[in-house]
């Protein structure tokens, strides 16, 4: 059996819950299947979150869902020992590895800030030919050279913008058209300088979008929030956040991405505005000009694997891992496949090991679906995993969660 194949049958089991010939299980196939492409070009969880969270030391070796690897990336400017990421994405550890490959071999800051800042510099695809392909695996070399329809090579992707493409940069663009057709400028909230008028501009301008009858039917389509990366099952924790009312949760989740943080501050901001990070603006820890020294240095500490997480755990030896990072994954997952993941995070689990994930709903969901001896081997952390809530700004998410292994 190939990878691909294998890889096709996780993604699958993964997602897929419902009869392909009803709504919901076609809905869940279309998800799956955009899963082999290009989703997250970057990760829409607050990587600084994470880092306070997880208390990195030096020893410490971590593992976690790679996504658009913002994350990886900047978890290795703390110096951990080592970084092991999976993703279920071909595209996903394609670019992750580049990353990786970039960090070790561009020679400064300023080269890998127009790849992975700017993103839509002329030269970054020469760039990428001469001191970044020489290094990567055959599978990442083909990817990036692989065409993207008519438009060339994927890794011009990173000359045109690359945080345009990928389902997300898809919805993202589509969110800028929808607020067009009802005559509001987002680019427009860049000029706010204080929360206060941040507040001021939200309130007069995407407010009174929410109340307009064509928005209220996309909320309330299931298939209007794949380009989110949101699968059928999530989208139901997403509503349940309000009582049912998905107009409400994106309305609230909206305006705190917009008005709870100052924008000099939210590069989520700024993706969801300006569709890329501002020149001057704030950026993800990896990509700040003081951490590229830290992070050309330890980028081998970190590997990519192309597989499910509770697979790659199973490998690993018994209390071997000091921290976990989930994302929301476990939003998609059945009983049993909560039971299999726990159960193998427990085994690899070092004492005090810190398993961090974020729900479309408010609170924990463990209780209740994890069998209760594995659950009590751990410590939940509410208060903690409420304040950390509050200080994500990527807002997107209903609740942040820190468990402890005790002993």
């Amino acid at each position: 059996m190939s990878d691909a194949i294998t890889v096709r049958e996780q993604l699958g089991a993964a997602v897929h819950r419902n009869s392909a010939l009803s709504k919901t299980g076609l809905l869940e196939r279309i998800f799956s299947k955009a899963f082999n492409g290009l989703v997250y070009p970057q990760i829409w969880e607050d990587p600084e979150v994470d880092m306070a969270a997880l208390e990195i030391e030096p020893h410490h070796r971590l593992v976690c869902i790679a996504s658009g690897g913002c994350n990886m990336m900047s978890y290795l400017t703390a110096g951990p020992d080592s970084v092991t990421a999976v993703d279920l994405s071909p595209a996903h550890v394609a670019l992750n590895r580049m990353k990786l490959a970039a960090a070790r071999h561009l020679p400064d800051h300023e080269s890998f800030f127009a790849m992975f800042g700017r993103a839509n510099v002329r030269g970054n695809a020469d760039l990428f030919d001469r001191l970044v392909a020489p290094h990567c695996d055959a599978a990442t070399l083909s990817y990036w050279n692989g065409r993207r329809g008519i438009g060339g090579r994927r890794i011009e992707m990173f000359e045109d913008g690359f945080y345009r493409h990928g389902m997300l940069g898809r919805f993202i663009g589509s969110a800028h058209l929808l607020a067009g057709l009802f005559g509001v400028d987002l680019k427009s909230f860049l000029a706010c300088r204080t929360p206060e008028e941040q507040a001021t501009w939200f309130e007069a301008n995407l407010a009174p979008v929410f109340e307009k009858r064509l928005v209220r039917w996309i909320a309330g389509n299931k298939a209007s929030l794949i380009g989110l990366g949101i699968p059928p099952q999530q989208y139901d924790a997403l509503a349940g956040a309000a009582d049912g009312d998905m107009l409400a949760v994106l309305r609230e989740r909206t305006r705190a991405l917009f008005c709870d943080f100052p924008l000099s501050e939210n590069w989520f901001a700024w993706q969801a505005v300006a569709r890329g990070y501002g020149e001057n603006g704030p950026v993800p820890p990896y990509l700040r000009e003081e951490n590229f020294d830290a992070l050309k240095e330890n980028a081998v500490r970190a590997t990519v694997h192309n597989r499910s997480l509770t697979d790659l755990l199973g490998e690993l030896p018994a209390g071997s891992r000091h921290g976990y990072v989930l994302l929301d994954a476990q939003d998609w997952m059945t009983d049993r496949q909560l039971n299999e993941l726990w159960s193998q995070i427990t085994r690899t689990a070092a004492p005090g090991a810190r398993v961090i994930f974020r729900t479309a709903g408010i609170g924990t969901i463990l209780p209740g679906h994890v069998d209760r001896a594995i659950l009590d081997r751990w410590t939940y952390h509410a208060e903690r995993s409420r304040a950390w809530t509050r200080a994500d700004r990527s807002a997107i998410y209903g609740g942040f969660h820190l468990y402890t292994l005790d002993g």
